[in-house]
């Protein structure tokens, strides 16, 4: 018995030698994500993290093709057409035009868009209640009248400008928002359009002088700018409302009011594996973003203390980040 029990070891240890090398050669194989975002600022960066680390979290062994398309739509296109020919197991647009670009240019691949303000609009889905074929994914339409409610409680103002990319799905339906929210509110509604990023501190200095704060939303193409809207604002004494907080603890903005984009990132991420272990697109609405843990509110002291205002306690003691002497403070 002991000798065929030594004979039987004696084998599988044999067996387990040749075996090894085919094991070697043939490690499991990881999914090739692509991921395409319009432009590289602080809010979109940190929805990339998100998904990063949302897809680690969830021990998915991935490999990463991350794209910026530094604004420029002939760019995304050239992206679409590279994670094609690499045939990528999922591709990520971040933002409008990326996701756009994606969803035409790969047919038979799963698309997830992110920060994305009304995907029916922008043609990726036809339904919010339902993914479209091979579509899916998380939107960000931001709380645009209660961010300017909240700038009326700091500073009473009669002319509200707003500067945001004509060519852009994503700004185009929030500027119709900005428009009916001042309406609503009694409030003279100022715009200027831009097409590119290089035009924003042009267009912010043609309208400074005619407004009394200005309204800057999810717009990536100008929150990418954000640092030329600020100098000007700064220099004329004009409050910056944003909805973006990430790129606000960089730059001289009063208050921004939105949500927190590395969560935006993790429920994308979410959505991506629930993609990968087998779930389709088009049994997948449109995710939001409805928590109030959500939603993050940025003050800037400084800022405030800059322009002469007074910023209530309450705003102040319900503000998750506050910016004084120079420092940032996270609660």
């Amino acid at each position: 018995m002991e000798k065929k029990l030594g004979a039987l070891l004696v084998f599988l240890a044999v067996s387990l030698v040749v075996a090894a090398p085919l094991f070697a050669a043939n490690p499991p194989k990881k999914v090739l994500i692509g991921i395409s975002k319009i432009v590289a600022h602080p809010a979109l960066d940190a929805v990339e993290k998100g998904i990063k680390d949302e897809l680690a979290a969830s021990k998915i062994a991935a490999e990463y093709d991350q794209q910026n398309a530094n604004g420029d739509i002939g760019t995304a296109s050239s992206i679409s057409n590279k994670f094609k020919s690499e045939k990528v197991t999922l591709a990520v647009g971040i933002a409008t035009p990326t996701a756009q670009s994606l969803v035409n240019t790969l047919k038979g691949t799963p698309v997830v868009f992110s920060a994305v303000t009304d995907p029916v609009k922008a043609g990726l889905v036809a339904s919010l209640k339902k993914g479209g074929k091979m579509v899916t994914g998380v939107s960000d339409m931001t709380p645009v009248k209660q961010q300017i409610q909240l700038l009326l409680k700091i500073k009473k103002i009669k002319r509200l400008g707003h500067i945001y990319t004509s060519s852009e799905e994503n700004a185009v339906v929030l500027a119709g928002v900005v428009k009916q929210a001042c309406k609503e509110l009694g409030i003279e509604y100022v715009e200027t359009t831009v097409s590119k990023s290089s035009e924003v501190k042009e267009a912010t200095q043609a309208i400074i002088r005619r407004v009394d704060a200005l309204y800057i939303s999810t717009d990536n193409t100008v929150v990418s700018a954000m640092s030329a809207v600020a100098d000007v604002a700064v220099k004329n004494k004009v409050p910056i409302m944003s909805a973006d907080p990430s790129s606000a603890e960089k730059y001289a903005v009063l208050a921004a009011w939105g949500f927190d984009y590395y969560k935006v990132g993790r429920a994308t991420g979410k959505m991506i594996v629930e993609i990968l272990k087998g779930k389709k697109p088009e049994q997948m609405p449109t995710r939001f973003m409805t928590k109030t843990s959500d939603v993050d509110l940025l003050v800037n002291l400084d800022v405030a203390r800059k322009l002469g205002l007074t910023v209530p306690k309450d705003i102040v003691k319900s503000a998750n980040r506050v910016v004084e002497n120079g420092k940032l403070t996270k609660k």
